[in-house]
C-alpha cells in the first residue's frame, strides 16, 4: 500500500514538473523610432508551450534598475510577441523582464533585457513625401506670386461673379439695396472667411455706384469683422463718409428666427440683389426661396454640398465649393490672391498626374512601392 502511494505522489509530482511552463527567449527592447518619445517597444520569441491552452499570456515587468523592484505593468495575451510600452520618462534608464504565466497561475522564469532609453526624435523619416510635397508647393507659391506681380495671369471665367458687377449695376438703376447674407456658422469656418472676402469687394462697388448695401449677421464676431471689412472698402473707395454703422447690424443666433428675419427683410426692403457667401444649413432653401420670390437676382456660394441643391434651384448663380475660395482673387485680381490660387490649381495638375503615372507604373511592373510613398506612415 506505502509502496502505491509513493507511486502516485511521485507521477504527481512529475506531473507538475512536466507541466511548469517554458519562458519566452530573445527579448529585445529598443526605443520607437520616428515618435516624440516616452515609447519603448519590447519583442520576444514565443514560448515553446504556447501552442494550447496551458499558457494565459506573458507577464511584463519594468524597473528603472536592474536589480529592481520590478513592477507589473501588463499581460500580453497568449500568441503575442511584442508589447509598446508608453508614456515614459525620456532618456531614463528602464529595465524589463517578461514570464510566461500559466494557465494555472504559474509562472516560467524570466528573460530580461535593458537598459534601454526612450528618446524623442526631430523628424519622421517616415513622412519624407510630405517634407518633398511641401517644398516644391512653397516654390510653385513664390514663383506664381512673383509672376502675378509682372504679368496678367489667366483664371477661368466664373459667370457668377461675373454678375456680380451687373447686379449692383441693376441695384443701382431700380434704386434697390443689395442683401449680402454671410451664413449661419462663426468666424472659424473657412466658407466665412471667404464671404468676408467677396463682401469686401462687393462694398468697394456699392461705395463707388453709391447702392444701399445690407448685411444682417448671425454671430456676433463675424458681425464685428462684417462692419470693418464694409467700412474698408468704403474708405478704399475714398467715400468714407458714406459708411453707415446701421449697414451692418447682429439680427440673432437661432438658426430658424435669422432665416425668418432675412425672409422679413427680403419682403419690406424689396432688394434687387441677394447674395448668399459663407455656409449654409437647413435655412438656405426658407431664404433662397423667400428671395426669389421676391424677383431678385440671387447669387449664392457655399462648399456646403447638402444645401448647393437648393442654391442651384433658386438662385440665378451658384458658386460651388473651390469657387467660392476663388472668388475674392478673381474679384480684386490682386498678385498675392491670384498667384495662390494658381499655384494650387498647378499643384493639383501635378498631383493627378502623378498618381495616374504611378498608378500605371505599379500596375505594370507588379509592386506597391508608389503606393507606399503617397502613404502617411
Amino acid at each position: 500500500m506505502r509502496t502505491i502511494l509513493l507511486g502516485i505522489a511521485c507521477t504527481l509530482a512529475l506531473a507538475a514538473a512536466a507541466g511548469a511552463v517554458a519562458p519566452p527567449a530573445d527579448l529585445r527592447a529598443a526605443d520607437v523610432p520616428d515618435d516624440e518619445g516616452g515609447k519603448v517597444r519590447l519583442t520576444w520569441r514565443l514560448s515553446p508551450d504556447d501552442t494550447g491552452m496551458q499558457v494565459r499570456g506573458y507577464l511584463i515587468s519594468r524597473a528603472t534598475a536592474d536589480e529592481g523592484p520590478f513592477q507589473d505593468v501588463c499581460i500580453a495575451v497568449r500568441g503575442t510577441a511584442s508589447y509598446e510600452d508608453q508614456k515614459l520618462a525620456n532618456l531614463r534608464d528602464h529595465h524589463y523582464r517578461v514570464r510566461t504565466l500559466g494557465a494555472a497561475g504559474d509562472t516560467s522564469e524570466p528573460v530580461a533585457a535593458g537598459p534601454v532609453q526612450a528618446r524623442e526624435q526631430w523628424f519622421k523619416r517616415g513622412k519624407v513625401n510630405i517634407l518633398l510635397t511641401t517644398v516644391i508647393f512653397i516654390a510653385m507659391v513664390v514663383y506664381f506670386l512673383n509672376k502675378a506681380k509682372t504679368s496678367t495671369m489667366f483664371l477661368r471665367r466664373l459667370a457668377g461673379l461675373d454678375a456680380v458687377e451687373e447686379a449692383v449695376g441693376r441695384a443701382t438703376e431700380m434704386g434697390k439695396p443689395i442683401l449680402f447674407v454671410l451664413g449661419t456658422s462663426s468666424i472659424s469656418d473657412i466658407a466665412t472667411i471667404a464671404g468676408l472676402n467677396i463682401l469686401g469687394q462687393v462694398a468697394r462697388k456699392t461705395a463707388e455706384y453709391e447702392t444701399p448695401l445690407i448685411v444682417p449677421t448671425y454671430d456676433y464676431i463675424v458681425h464685428a469683422v462684417a462692419r470693418e471689412v464694409v467700412k474698408e472698402g468704403y474708405a478704399a473707395q475714398g467715400r468714407p463718409d458714406q459708411f453707415s454703422e446701421d449697414m451692418v447690424f447682429f439680427v440673432t443666433d437661432t438658426q430658424m428666427a435669422y432665416a425668418a428675419a432675412i425672409s422679413g427683410i427680403m419682403s419690406r426692403q424689396l432688394p434687387a440683389t441677394n447674395l448668399f457667401m459663407g455656409m449654409f444649413y437647413a435655412e438656405s432653401m426658407i431664404m433662397a426661396e423667400a428671395g426669389a420670390a421676391t424677383g431678385a437676382i440671387q447669387i449664392a456660394g457655399t462648399d456646403a454640398v447638402n444645401q448647393l441643391p437648393f442654391f442651384v434651384t433658386a438662385c440665378d448663380y451658384t458658386l460651388m465649393g473651390e469657387e467660392l475660395y476663388a472668388a475674392s482673387a478673381y474679384l480684386s485680381r490682386q498678385p498675392l490672391l491670384v498667384g495662390t490660387i494658381k499655384a494650387q490649381d498647378f499643384g493639383k495638375v501635378i498631383i493627378v498626374s502623378l498618381l495616374a503615372l504611378l498608378s500605371l507604373l505599379g500596375l505594370a511592373l507588379g509592386t506597391d512601392l508608389f503606393v507606399r510613398w503617397f502613404s502617411i506612415n
